[in-house]
């Protein structure tokens, strides 16, 4: 056999062996780093949420949103940002809104 026709093979192995888990669900892991991180980035890219002053904590997928924000529409934003994201089953929230 020739090595074009090993290589063929080859692919064609891994390929099948790829096609094989296609049905299969991956679930994004629930720890609590994972669940408080992806919260974190999630506030970070949302542009009606100042993140920077937001603390994340999460223990068994309930998320506690802590820190100060700006007015209670950001308060309210953040806490709907962080109920989106995967693997949060709770938020709570205790934002305080800072006075000017």
């Amino acid at each position: 056999m020739n090595s074009a026709k090993i290589t063929v093979i080859g692919v064609l192995a891994l390929a099948a062996t790829l096609t094989a888990g296609c049905g299969k669900t991956i679930r994004p892991a629930t720890d609590p780093e994972g669940v408080s991180t992806r919260v974190r980035t999630a506030l970070l890219n949302d542009p009606q949420v100042a993140a920077r002053q937001i603390n994340v904590s999460s223990a068994g997928g309930v998320v506690t949103l802590s820190g100060s924000v700006r007015t209670a529409a950001e308060a309210e934003r953040a806490v709907q940002v962080a109920r989106q994201t995967t693997g949060v089953s709770d938020v709570r929230s205790e934002l305080a809104v800072a006075q000017p």
